[in-house]
């Protein structure tokens, strides 16, 4: 569909989210016809953890949750200096709970969270409890270099209309006094919070074919027109990724939270698409026996719930016999009682003009994406096979990690400049498949 300006339509929406502000959201307005159901009166029938999205995502044939399209990562330092005050928890708290009021609480309606970094628990006296893992983040392979992310807090906004992102992020600026005909309150995150960066992106069938020309180093015309993500291949396959249940907090004053690891991603889709061919990609993002078999058709609907792995092979073996190996081979063996470890929720990027990848992956701990970080690194590969440290272990000559962050999710009744060690030992309102 092309708009009356002869931009294609979903590109304009993908451009309006990268560009931000008001104009945008008034632009979005006038081209995306919408009608989201705003949100309750009554908040209270909201599930304590932030993170529980998925019984409110549609599903595809295969039972697959179906990402949230737009998203925008706002990344928040505190203004004062010391410890929050609680005039300004109820700042926050009335900010969000307005735009909450606007729209239901749905893939096509809003999704977010609000996470806090240990750079901000820091300002307080006391440690975090020992329940909730949260180091600072540091690089996770020999490889590389990022810079290191230690904002406040980030919150990310996810929906399928990018009118409900930029809607969302501009109340929550204090630039809308009323959202989807609901009256905003006069409370804002910029009250309490300053923007520090602004990231956004993209993820769905289609999207990233639509969006290759707007980033450098894209060739737009090998970018398959039905694949979700730049690489061109489909994830988030239901088998091959952790439940809510599991990577959420268990016990503690944070139970019913979730840790949050956030990268940039660089992507050379460059070398990927011009270099390699169908059955390096395949055997490189899947595994050898997925490409010599030809096991996947197109993005990869076919297969299913699940990427298939355990017909691969052990990863040494397979290195040692193919002089290759695969990035989702590596990541199989990384399973507590055959359950992975970490949700991804990642979604690509053109922010920068550059194709990149914003990997977002929750999990019970942040030593749990540490553990699935060094599998991907494929060192035990690299030191037992010709298999180099990045060349054709798995997709990592295609990726550069520029930055990296651990956030702490809190339950919903503490994402409100939470202490580092609230009062007592809660107990969680409701679980993620409320």
């Amino acid at each position: 569909m092309t708009d009356s300006r002869r931009i294609p339509r979903r590109s304009f929406l993908r451009s309006a989210v990268a560009i931000g502000g008001a104009a945008a959201f008034s632009a979005c307005l006038g081209r995306e016809e919408l009608d989201v159901p705003t949100g309750p009166d009554d908040l209270s029938s909201f599930p304590e953890r932030q993170h529980a999205w998925n019984n409110v995502l549609p599903t595809d044939d295969h039972g697959n949750v179906v990402a949230p399209r737009h998203r925008v990562l706002l990344y928040l330092n505190y203004r004062q200096r010391g410890q929050p005050t609680e005039e300004d928890r109820t700042t926050i708290e009335t900010a969000v709970e307005g735009v909450e009021h606007a729209y239901e609480r749905s893939g096509n309606g809003l999704l977010m969270t609000v996470s806090y970094s240990r750079a901000y628990f820091d300002r307080f006296d006391g440690a975090l409890p020992q329940s909730v893992d949260l180091p600072s983040p540091e690089a996770l392979a020999p490889f590389e270099d990022p810079e290191l992310d230690t904002p406040d807090a980030v919150v990310h906004i996810a929906s399928n209309h990018a009118q409900v992102v930029l809607g969302t992020e501009e109340a929550l600026k204090g630039n809308q006094s009323t959202l989807n005909g609901v009256d905003q309150p006069d409370a804002s995150l910029t009250d309490v919070f300053k923007v520090v960066d602004r990231r956004t992106g993209f993820i769905g069938d289609g999207l990233p074919a639509e969006n290759a020309d707007d980033a450098e180093g894209v060739p737009a015309d090998k970018v398959p027109e039905d694949a979700p993500l730049f690489m061109g291949f489909k994830s988030g396959f239901e088998k091959n990724q952790a439940s809510e249940d599991r990577v959420t907090i268990q016990s503690g004053p944070f139970v019913g939270g979730t840790t949050q690891h956030i990268s940039k991603l660089q992507l050379n889709l460059n070398q990927w698409y011009n270099q390699d061919d169908r059955w390096q990609r395949e055997a490189k993002m899947f595994c050898p026996y997925h490409a010599e078999n030809d096991i996947i058709e197109g993005a990869g609907d076919n297969l299913g719930d699940s990427s298939k792995i355990d017909d691969c092979g052990p990863t040494t073996e397979t290195a040692r016999e193919m002089g290759v190996v695969g990035h989702s081979q590596k990541s199989a063996a990384v399973r507590e009682n055959d359950q992975p470890l970490i949700l991804r929720r990642d979604f690509n990027s053109t922010d920068g003009d550059q194709a990149g990848l914003h990997f977002l992956a929750l999990q019970r701990e942040i030593g749990d994406f540490v553990k699935t970080r060094e599998a991907m690194n494929g060192t035990d590969v690299a030191e037992q096979s010709a298999v180099g440290q990045r060349n054709n272990n798995g997709i990592l000559q295609y990726i550069r990690t520029e930055r990296r962050g651990n956030y702490l999710v809190p339950p919903r009744s503490l994402r409100a400049l939470p202490p580092a060690n609230p009062p007592g030992d809660r107990q969680e309102v409701a679980h993620a498949s409320s």
